[in-house]
């Protein structure tokens, strides 16, 4: 029985510009070369060459996520412990192209370099195309320490787990997310307890959320403002959970000033059984007072 291998498998019309450019088995060492240099230009702190290789759309969430908590761009960038996972050493196993989207699936000891030892899990990596260039749109970890029947699978050579749909591209290339111009005046986080629901948030028109059957912050993207704010909710059941559950929504206001807790700016919560509304909106205000407490000016 053949071991891990390597199968790129396209499931749309090749584009000319594409097949002009490159074969397939090209394609695929193309595509770990562009890997390589982002991750590269992570581990050196290479602001330009990082920009070079990450999609438009992701390097707007990134500077947004990071603007939206305050922190310092693109200095953030690289302030995460550890490195991205080297695939020199892993085994790829699935490389997959539609239209001007592709994914890349590895197996073997994902290592982020943060100590320990690493075990056998799988890696994912996206692309998108944008005119004639690929670029890195990110990376998913897949932890298999919950599901071993899958690891053992995968080490058998058997692939059936990452020809499931999850792992294929959708050959769909979202529009960049509306960028914001800064550092924001508020850091602000959502909450939700949503044990078997499906909770879909956005805040002022402009930070979306989805939560499913969890409990969970997100950063607010764009922050909160002075004056009026607002939170547009829907939810709904998901099978097999229980629809009397309680529930809760809130955006909390973080402070920036050592010792002072968040302020609670807004809440949702159903505790005695009732069934919740399934769509809303709710309305908080950020007053003086409240953005001295905040900022301590």
């Amino acid at each position: 029985m053949k071991r891990l291998i390597l199968l790129c498998s396209l499931l749309a019309m090749v584009t000319p510009a594409r097949s002009q450019a490159m074969s397939d088995k090209q394609l695929v060492g193309h595509l770990g070369e562009v890997y390589n240099g982002w991750r590269g230009a992570m581990i050196k702190k290479d602001a330009a060459t990082w920009k070079r290789l990450t999609s438009n759309v992701r390097q707007t969430n990134v500077r947004n996520r990071i603007w939206s908590e305050k922190r310092r761009f693109p200095d953030a960038v690289f302030g995460a412990p550890g490195s991205p996972p080297a695939i020199s050493t892993l085994k790829a196993l699935r490389v997959r192209v539609k239209g001007r989207t592709a994914k890349a699936v590895y197996f073997g000891k994902v290592d982020f370099g943060v100590g320990g030892k690493p075990t056998d899990n799988v890696w994912v990596i996206s692309y998108v195309r944008e005119g004639t260039a690929w670029k890195y749109d990110g990376g998913e970890f897949v932890k298999l320490d919950a599901i071993p029947a899958v690891r053992k699978q995968l080490l058998a050579g058997d692939l059936q787990f990452v020809d499931t749909m999850d792992f294929h591209p959708d050959g769909v290339v979202p529009p960049a997310p509306m960028a914001i111009p800064g550092p924001v005046k508020y850091i602000a986080k959502t909450y939700v307890f949503c044990p078997g629901r499906e909770v879909k948030l956005l805040v002022n028109k402009t930070s979306s959320h989805l939560f499913q059957n969890t409990k969970r912050s997100d950063v607010v993207v764009g922050g909160a403002r002075n004056g009026l704010n607002e939170m547009q909710y829907s939810i709904k059941d998901i099978p097999g959970g229980d629809p009397k559950a309680a529930i809760t929504l809130r955006v909390y206001l973080m402070s920036e000033v050592k010792g002072v807790q968040p302020i609670k700016a807004v809440q949702y919560q159903i505790e005695d059984g009732s069934k919740p509304k399934a769509s809303g909106t709710l309305r908080f205000n950020v007053t003086p007072e409240m953005g001295r407490k905040l900022l301590g000016r």
